[in-house]
């Protein structure tokens, strides 16, 4: 080898050096994403579920329109809850309790209702 094509790889080599601060940090954020991935696929689970147990959201009153969740203010989405942002939020809330005690999570919709938590 000639001697441009040495230092060609040599400032090559510089430029893609990684640190250890970098490595650090690239795998921490793969270890968070690997943390929310999980948590999605969860929620995702628990909304899957129910669907199959509920037509509408079990927490929607049809007389008064009104969401449980909410604490008194109208649905604005009329009992729909596979993409509302309410429903969604209060499952990842769940999720965090329990994992912050340390509980197993349960494994469908129902079991999380009759939960004490």
């Amino acid at each position: 080898m000639d001697r441009k094509s040495l230092e060609a790889i040599n400032s090559l080599s510089e430029q893609t050096r990684v640190t250890d601060k970098e490595l650090n940090e690239a795998l921490m954020n793969k270890e968070e994403k690997k943390i929310e991935d999980e948590k999605q696929k969860w929620v995702q689970k628990m909304i899957r579920s129910a669907k199959h147990h509920h037509k509408i959201c079990p927490y929607y009153d049809k007389k008064t329109g009104m969401c449980f969740l909410k604490l008194g203010s109208k649905c604005d989405r009329d009992g729909r809850f596979d993409v509302c942002p309410v429903f969604r939020e209060f499952i990842e809330k769940k999720y965090d309790e329990y994992k912050s005690k340390g509980l197993p999570l349960p494994v469908n919709f129902a079991d999380l209702v009759i939960s004490p938590f």
